[in-house]
This record gives C-alpha cells, structure tokens and sequence, in this order.
C-alpha cells in the first residue's frame, strides 16, 4: 500500500508540472487554453528526438525540451494567442481544441501514429528499499524535481515583483498599463514560461504516461479536472488536487482496475459539490 501511495504522489507530482501552466493562463490570466497539452507533446518529442537519435543524455535534454517548448509558447502567443485575450471564452476554446487537432495532425504526419519511448540512463532506472518500502528511482527523481518547481513556482507568483506585476495585469490591465507596467511583456513571459513546464512535463512524462500525438486529448480532461479541483487563488490548490488524482488514479488501477477512471471523475464531484468554487477559489 505504501508503495502505491508512493507512486500516486509521484504520478501528482509529474500531473502538477504538466499542468502548472493551464493553472497560470486559465487561473490567473483568465484564458482559455486547452491547447496546453500540444506544448506538453512538443516538449516529449525533443526529447524523444534528441535522446534517440543525436544521443543526447536525459539530463540534458530536460532544459533543452523546457526552452523548446517555451520559444514554441511565444511563437504562437505573440502571433495567435494574443488575439484571443479579449475574446469570450467560446471562441478561446474553439481556437485552442483546432490547434490541438492541428498539432495533433502535424505530429502524426512527422513523428508517425506509433508509441515513442525513450531509455532511461542506468541511475535512474531500477528500484530501492527505504523502510521496507520499495520505490523507484526515477518516481523518486520526480518527486524531488516536481517539488523543487512546484516551491520555485510559487514563490516566483506569491513573493517576487514579477508575481506582482502579473496578478495586476490580469486585475486591471488599464491600471497596470498606467502604474508602467509591461503589460504585454508579462503575459508574453508567462505564457512562454508555462509552455516551457509543459514540455519539461511531457519530457519528464514520457517514460511513465507513454508519448504519441494523440497526447493532448487523452491528458486535456486530466489538466482541467486538476485546475478546477484545485481552484484559481494560487497554485496550492492545483497541486493538492494533482496529488489527489494521482493517488486515486494510481490506487484505483492497482485496486479496483475494473472501475477504471470512474474514480477520478467520482473525486471531482464530490470536490465540487462541496466546493464549488475549488478547494482554494478566488476571493470576491
């Protein structure tokens, strides 16, 4: 039991980085993006790209698949994205789910339909004993890296002037524009960066979750449950409701796998009839 809790908070862990950015652009900026996934694959790609066929080690093709992803997420926001920003959210759903077709297509056509895996380095494969409890080590790795950015993230949004300047951006752009602020500059920043955690989560992701281009629309369900689950004040309700789904995910397939993914859905709702707003909803 111990070892699948352990591989639950992992499985979290690795949902709370794949969907940190949905978090910041559907919590905070208030935009619509379920495209988010697309960056997610992008990221996975490069590595799988990288590692397979230039030999790069994982390690460094985690930096590598965050930076890709993240000149891909301001690509498209400075082209396409910022068009949208005062558009309603029903033409901001119809455009992210046809870029996610779209990527879908590309990805198809370049990568091919099949499974890509990538070979994890001998240090990280494996299991060890802490307790009588058997982990892995590459859940272990997740856990310690995805905490590391989880506490990183929030400081950067909660303490830092550039977290300062994004919550009055999205509070009042008219008024942040008159106090100087960037305005433009710092939603451009933060799209980037989320899409930059998206591929460092598909990169991350690919050897436990599998990578192939119908990613988005198989985990789209699983970022939105985590993002309205955990609420939009901050990130600490998207992170406890990642570590929720993933214990239930994990524990529910180990243990009652004819019920399959009943057990999230059945989480959500019970969340959301209680909570409506979230666990941790925005102040009126």
């Amino acid at each position: 039991m111990l070892t699948i809790l352990f591989d639950g908070i992992a499985y979290g862990m690795l949902l709370f980085v794949l969907a940190a950015g949905l978090a910041v652009t559907l919590g905070l900026m208030n935009f619509v993006n379920l495209a988010h996934g697309a960056f997610a694959m992008a990221g996975g790609y490069a590595t799988v790209v990288l590692m397979n066929r230039f030999g790069v080690p994982f390690l460094a093709c985690l930096p590598l698949a965050f930076l890709f992803s993240a000149a891909l997420g301001l690509l498209f926001e400075r082209t396409l994205y910022v068009r949208m920003y005062e558009r309603s959210h029903l033409d901001q759903v119809l455009f992210s789910i046809g870029l996610v077709f779209m990527a879908i297509a590309a990805t198809d056509y370049l990568m091919g339909s099949s499974q890509q895996n990538i070979h994890l380095p001998a240090y990280l494969q494996g299991r060890i004993t802490i307790g009588g409890v058997g982990i892995g080590i590459y859940r272990l790795f997740l856990v310690v890296v995805c905490g590391l950015m989880a506490l990183g993230l929030q400081w950067i949004l909660a303490k830092t002037r550039f977290g300062s300047q994004l919550r009055a951006a999205v509070d009042d752009r008219r008024v942040a524009r008159g106090l100087g602020i960037p305005v433009v500059k710092v939603f451009a920043i933060t799209f980037a960066f989320g899409s930059g955690l998206a591929g460092l989560g598909g990169a991350l992701g690919a050897e436990i979750v599998g990578l192939d281009p119908t990613f988005p629309l198989k985990f789209m369900l699983y970022f939105l449950i985590v993002v309205t689950v955990g609420g939009t004040s901050s990130l600490t309700g998207p992170f406890l409701a990642a570590l929720l789904l993933g214990v239930a995910d994990v524990m529910g397939k180990y243990l009652v796998p004819q019920l399959g993914a009943f057990i999230i859905y059945a989480m959500m709702l019970a969340v959301l009839m209680i909570r409506p707003q979230g666990l941790f909803a925005r102040g009126r």
